[in-house]
């Protein structure tokens, strides 16, 4: 994908993120703005580091990375990363993600259905186990450090 498709699509979710954040959880478009364009530059960044640097890591890797490396104390901009990324809900990002995953998909029902009634068996086990895992992980932690 190129680079100008790269920045329509970083434009596209950063408004979606905006919406979300402002009807789900009545934040000002103003005062997400910040947020949305720090989550949106390291995206840009880790969408440039996947094609310069020669090791092959997925652009979420990438992501991360850069994302740590922000909200660090190396970073002397530490402070107003946190602060700009605390104005987003990070459910309302969430939102976009489901849809996303909803349209590449879309076009591929076929040849899932072709797989047959067992491939839809094995999916509903890997989504359950995913989540209850998720979920007893997150009890666990959640106890460990008494926030719970």
């Amino acid at each position: 994908m190129r680079y100008a498709e790269w920045g329509i699509l970083l434009v596209i979710s950063g408004l979606g993120i905006a919406l979300a954040n402002f009807i789900g959880f009545d934040v000002g478009f103003m005062e997400s703005l910040p947020g949305i364009l720090i989550l949106l530059g390291i995206s840009a960044a880790a969408v440039v580091l996947s094609k310069l640097v020669p090791l092959r890591l997925p652009i979420v890797a990438y992501c991360s990375i850069i994302g740590l490396l922000a909200a660090s104390p190396l970073c002397p901009a530490r402070e107003f990363v946190i602060a700009s990324a605390n104005s987003i809900n990070f459910t309302a990002p969430l939102t976009l993600v489901g849809a996303y995953a909803g349209i590449s998909i879309g076009d591929q029902i076929k040849s899932f259905v072709k797989q047959g009634w067992k491939m839809i068996i094995v999916g509903v086990l890997v989504m359950t186990g995913t989540f209850l895992g998720s979920a007893c992980i997150a009890q666990l932690v959640l106890s460990l450090t008494n926030a719970i």
